[in-house]
């Protein structure tokens, strides 16, 4: 993968990169603020947006003469800061957390096609938390479903882990097969945990599967952002690394970087990340797949400016689609991994056909 696009005008072109990330990154910004206020202004309790702006305002900043003036009942502040945001703050994370992973998988297992998913963490979770909902807590030890899901998640990043490995290296077309194979193995039991339960906790099974941010709380925000914050940080001082690994092992070793450390510590780093995103969001698919190719298209494939880009076109995409989930099917919610496929499957197979595809790994 290279930065330059085809052409005489290359050289311009990548000049003018990092003045594209930059304002790329400022327009995501605006973009994500404006959705955690319309995302606080629409429902069935009556918001106008100024007026979610205002609640959100007023409990970051005390002293706030609307909050006790009266012109903003009970029921407002209790549906925009209790239910509302939480929400959209979660969309927001498990966006950003879910393209994250899927850019540090590409360049870990260097295929374009790589998501987060495809190591099998995602099925793993899944086994966790239908386990949960199936047998009871009282049958893992008393572990909640979101901490159940975690469990398996690391789970099975040890078992990718322990098969992947040959010689003391990590392969990543052996991480790959074993990622599959414990992938469809993980799946079969969820399948079997499902079809043997009772009828009224399919539902809940099928809710996690599919993924939705609907039952977010403040407290649900933490696992993932701090999460995200050490992925982030990690990934940006390992950003020179990744694009000497993205050259082969061999030119990786040239620059001093050691690929097969370096590939077992982005497989931990991407697989506690999605564990802790599908923890508390569920099974949601095609955003790391489908953001950080947009992001490589749009800035070209250096980390210093994908992965930010990466991380606020996730949590932008995400928020996004939660709206829609919330009001196209109104009263009922549409799970958002169903929407994000909707989305996400028309508008990759539409980024094959650019002329810039080829950053994103296609046509070669």
């Amino acid at each position: 993968m290279r930065d330059e696009a085809a052409g005489p005008n290359s050289v311009g072109s990548r000049r003018q990169l990092p003045r594209r990330a930059s304002l790329l990154c400022l327009v995501l910004t605006i973009a994500i603020i404006v959705l955690i206020v319309l995302s606080g202004a629409i429902g069935s309790v009556q918001v106008h947006p100024v007026e979610a702006a205002q609640i959100v305002l007023g409990h970051l900043v005390p002293g706030m003469p609307w909050m006790a003036d009266g012109s903003l009942t009970t029921l407002q502040d209790q549906a925009v800061w209790q239910f509302r945001l939480p929400r959209a703050l979660l969309a927001a994370l498990a966006g950003a957390g879910l393209a994250l992973a899927g850019a540090l998988m590409q360049v870990t297992v260097r295929n374009p096609l790589a998501e987060p998913y495809i190591l099998g963490v995602s099925s793993g979770a899944s086994v966790g938390a239908v386990s949960v909902i199936v047998l009871g807590s009282a049958a893992l030890g008393g572990l909640s479903m979101n901490v159940a899901a975690f469990v398996g998640a690391l789970v099975a990043c040890a078992c990718v882990w322990a098969l992947a490995r040959k010689d003391g290296a990590l392969s990543p077309t052996r991480m790959i097969l074993a990622g599959v194979a414990l992938g469809t193995l993980l799946s079969a039991m969820t399948s079997y945990l499902t079809i043997s339960t009772d009828a009224q906790n399919v539902v809940s099974v099928l809710f996690f599967l599919l993924g939705s941010v609907s039952a977010a709380t403040m407290s649900s925000l933490i696992g993932p952002a701090v999460a995200l914050v050490i992925a982030g940080v990690v990934a940006m001082l390992l950003s020179r690394s990744l694009n000497a690994l993205l050259t082969g092992d061999e030119s990786a070793a040239s620059l001093g970087v050691n690929a097969t450390a370096l590939r077992g510590l982005l497989l931990v780093i991407a697989s506690l990340l999605t564990g802790a995103v599908v923890s508390v969001a569920g099974g949601i698919g095609f955003v790391g797949l489908v953001i950080p190719h947009v992001a490589r298209i749009a800035v070209g494939a250096d980390h210093r400016r994908l992965i930010p880009v990466t991380m606020l076109g996730g949590a932008a995409f995400l928020m996004s689609a939660d709206l829609l989930a919330r009001t196209v099917a109104s009263p009922t919610e549409i799970p958002l991994g169903i929407l994000t496929a909707f989305v996400g499957a028309p508008f990759f197979l539409w980024l094959m056909r650019r002329s810039g595809a080829e950053r994103a790994g296609f046509g070669r």
